[in-house]
């Protein structure tokens, strides 16, 4: 396959920043698929400088396609010239099964430079977003499931200290380049950990939200405070737990009440309290955390911030 690009010289070409932006797909997916797979051949700058072409980006448009269809991205590229009624193949069943049990065993093994490599390795070749629902978010609920039967105290804060530091990074350097609106993140009081609070961290930035990130559950009658002195636009609650009643049935609303700005729960809790928390002031988002941040923009802009 030629990597050279074939686009009309009057072609309107953009550079890789507003790529990113326009299709969600960080700049080091692109260069990976590009390198990796010629999936994209941008034209190139006297310096270097990756340029792309309208074609390009439909043609972004089109992997992601496939990736959400669940079609592994080394298959991709076989089926991009391919009529767009080309019947979907079955995705490789084990491609993400088994991607899924790699990952575990690492976790459990507590191999962290491999850990470390899967994780900056499948967030090269995939969106955020897929990497999170068809790797990390199966794979911290089949942990968390086993952990209910048999505990394991260091595997959960060893990875949780690895996520810390990683999600940190990135929302370090994601939120000095950003102006979007600034998300308090939180954990609920009965949720032991905070992989799903982590989790959700790492879609909203991706997402150009601004992320502050509380490492112990926040009373909810300081809340308000930390909206005020944060200058927070929204306070979203995570938690892999139901949650007592009287936290959701009383305090959660109380508190919904007493912000200036939205206040919502994602996590296992949004969808084992949904049919309770519906129609209150509280904003259940659902425990499928990509979707829960693609919610927040309506959300935000029915509360006037955007």
């Amino acid at each position: 396959m030629s990597t050279k690009a074939t686009h009309p010289p009057d072609t309107p070409l953009y550079p890789i920043r507003e790529v990113s932006r326009l299709t969600g797909v960080n700049s080091v997916t692109l260069r990976a698929w590009e390198r990796r797979y010629g999936l994209i051949r941008p034209k190139r700058t006297p310096k270097g400088h990756r340029l792309y072409a309208q074609d390009d980006i439909a043609r972004i448009e089109r992997i992601l396609q496939w990736l959400n269809r669940g079609v592994p991205v080394s298959q991709v590229v076989d089926l991009l010239d391919q009529p767009e009624t080309v019947e979907t193949p079955v995705p490789d069943a084990g491609d993400w099964v088994s991607q899924r049990q790699q990952l575990q065993v690492t976790i459990e093994i507590l191999d962290l430079p491999k850990l470390e490599a899967l994780y900056h390795q499948n967030l090269a070749l995939y969106p955020l977003s897929v990497v999170v629902n068809e790797l990390w978010q199966p794979v911290i609920l089949a942990l968390e499931t086993k952990w209910t039967i048999q505990p394991d105290n260091l595997v959960r804060r060893t990875l949780e200290a690895f996520l810390r530091s990683q999600v940190g990074t990135r929302l370090h350097y994601a939120n000095q380049s950003t102006r979007g609106p600034l998300i308090l993140l939180n954990t609920m009081p009965d949720d032991p950990g905070p992989l799903w609070m982590l989790m959700a961290a790492l879609m909203a930035s991706e997402q150009g939200y601004r992320v502050q990130m509380l490492d112990h559950s926040l009373p909810l009658e300081d809340l308000p405070q930390a909206v005020a002195r944060l200058h927070s636009s929204m306070v979203l609650l995570t938690s892999g737990q139901r949650e007592s009643d009287h936290f959701i049935h009383t305090e959660l609303p109380n508190a919904a009440e007493a912000l200036n700005v939205p206040l919502g729960v994602c996590g296992a809790v949004a969808r084992l309290r949904d049919s309770e928390l519906r129609g209150g002031p509280v904003h259940t988002l659902g425990d499928d955390l990509p979707q829960a941040i693609a919610r927040l923009r309506p959300l935000l802009r029915e509360s006037g911030v955007l």
